[in-house]
């Protein structure tokens, strides 16, 4: 196991890469952990493959994968983050995992030899990234023939909801999707994705839509919470909304947390499995 490349950390995710984030990442894999599992094995991860984890962060899906390539496969884990590829180094040494190869780097700049990769994973990477395009197409060059890419994004990220319909609720949604935007983002990037995968020779075999209910006191809910909790702060400190938004949403928000009557219906996200041609 090693970094892979001598490039300086990027550390430029809009959502951060402190411990904070690093905690909050851990909770929304094991929260989808199941839903990833089943992608894996609909396009066939499997040992003594060759996979790769494309905006890895901390390395949570990278560890499973790791454990579904066996110590005959290998996965190629990149991230822009030292922060986040120091603790999958930490974690890999923990669980005794040898075949994990994690990389400082740019998704959008895959170096990778053409036809390397058995599978490829991402899973609300494309939507952050600025030239969602470039990732795709390194992914599509790297990997064999008969290959496969599975991709968990966001389609019209504003349709998550808070029932009963919350005004202070839809006004931190907008304003996320705005920062998000404004730094280069796309929060719908999902309905642009199969056309982008066709133009690099991978057939789109599958496009499912994700969406989820959450209740109060459940996991699920936990998501929306622990993002809110690190992520209003910083929509404060950007300047797109004020303290007073910001003190009215969690009040809101604690109040809907004891109220067994609300739910959040989580932002769609589309899963998509393109796979190129041949073998």
């Amino acid at each position: 196991m090693n970094t892979g490349s001598t490039a300086p950390p990027i550390d430029d995710y809009i959502l951060g890469v402190d411990d904070a984030e690093l905690h909050r990442l851990g909770l929304q894999h094991r929260i989808w952990s199941r839903h990833a599992m089943d992608a894996w094995e609909r396009i066939g991860v499997g040992p003594g493959q060759t996979v790769l984890d494309i905006g890895c962060g901390p390395g949570f899906a990278t560890i499973d994968l790791a454990m579904m390539a066996g110590p005959g496969g290998k996965v190629i884990a990149v991230d822009g983050s030292e922060n986040f590829i120091q603790h999958l180094q930490a974690r890999a040494r923990l669980e005794g995992l040898e075949n994990i190869d994690a990389r400082i780097g740019d998704a959008q700049k895959l170096d990778l030899a053409p036809g390397s990769v058995d599978r490829a994973w991402a899973r609300w990477v494309l939507c952050f990234v600025e030239n969602p395009e470039a990732v795709v197409a390194g992914t599509a060059k790297a990997l064999k023939p008969g290959g496969a890419f599975a991709v968990f994004d966001y389609f019209n990220y504003t349709a998550v909801t808070l029932a009963p319909r919350s005004e202070i609720f839809t006004r931190i949604v907008q304003a996320t999707a705005k920062s998000w935007t404004d730094s280069g983002g796309d929060p719908d990037l999902a309905g642009r994705l199969p056309a982008m995968m066709a133009a690099h020779g991978l057939e789109v075999r599958a496009i499912r839509p994700i969406v989820r209910t959450a209740r109060p006191g459940s996991l699920l809910w936990r998501w929306p919470e622990s993002f809110f909790l690190n992520w209003t702060p910083k929509l404060v400190a950007k300047g797109v909304i004020t303290q007073d938004e910001h003190n009215a949403f969690h009040e809101e928000w604690a109040k809907r947390s004891k109220d067994p009557n609300s739910f959040l219906c989580t932002p769609p996200v589309l899963e998509v499995i393109g796979f190129k041609p041949g073998a």
